[in-house]
């Protein structure tokens, strides 16, 4: 039987794992934990940290806060303690448009080569 790796079904992310999901450091995650007291990853033997899904979900948050719309930290924390369900259903949506701007993408790159095919049929 072969093992899944469909990242669904994983209940725990290392952090390696994680910072590389938003191409940060691992040293910016620790960072966030200690600026943002509602990220408190799982901590397994030795000290090492698991993520959660919910986790992964509230460091996207932070990312899109912080690194995209470039908050500082302090009004991101505000944001997220004032406004936490906001700011979920934005990152949300961003992430939805990203999904659906690489769908078109590739479709127009799909068709661009169907009409180059039918354009050298065309000229034969």
């Amino acid at each position: 039987m072969a093992l899944n790796t469909n990242k669904d079904l994983k209940k725990y992310y290392s952090i390696q794992e994680v910072a590389k999901m938003y191409d940060v450091n691992e040293s910016l995650l620790r960072y966030w934990e200690t600026e943002f007291p509602q990220l408190k990853p799982r901590r397994a033997g030795r000290d090492i940290r698991q993520y959660s899904k919910d986790d992964v979900k509230l460091i996207g948050v932070i990312h899109d806060l912080v690194k995209r719309r470039g908050m500082k930290l302090a009004a991101a924390r505000d944001m997220l303690r004032k406004n936490k369900d906001g700011a979920y259903r934005s990152n949300e949506a961003i992430e939805m448009l990203q999904a659906i701007r690489a769908q078109l993408v590739e479709l127009r790159t799909n068709l661009g080569g169907i009409v180059a095919d039918h354009e050298y049929e065309l000229a034969e």
